[in-house]
């Protein structure tokens, strides 16, 4: 495996682990309600454009997910969408780059 390719396998498993630690904490001090942790997101305006700016890389990364799934036939690559919106921006667009490189790496 490639250097580059270790580091998109770190930056999965971080962008899982860091930010799931964050929200354990949060579900444990505020109790398992997800309405009540999607209005926290909107308390002010800088979590609202957090919030904005997330929503907008899921999505343009589910779109890409679906071309190379669908068009180019890399079925691999659907797993992108759920990584993206199980765990977050912060895992599914390091798995996205990480099966890109196996195509170099082939």
């Amino acid at each position: 495996m490639t250097l580059l390719r270790l580091i998109y396998v770190a930056l999965i498993v971080v962008g899982t682990l860091l930010p799931w630690s964050y929200f354990y904490a949060w579900f444990d001090a505020n109790g398992w309600s997800l309405s009540a942790m999607i209005d926290a997101w909107y308390v002010n305006d800088a979590t609202s454009g957090l919030v904005y700016d997330l929503t907008i890389a899921a999505v343009a990364l589910t779109v890409w997910a679906l071309w190379e799934g669908l068009v180019r036939r890399d079925r691999w690559f659907l797993a992108v969408i759920p990584a993206t919106y199980t765990i977050g921006v912060s895992a599914g667009l390091p798995l996205a780059l990480f099966l890109m490189t196996r195509r170099s790496a082939a």
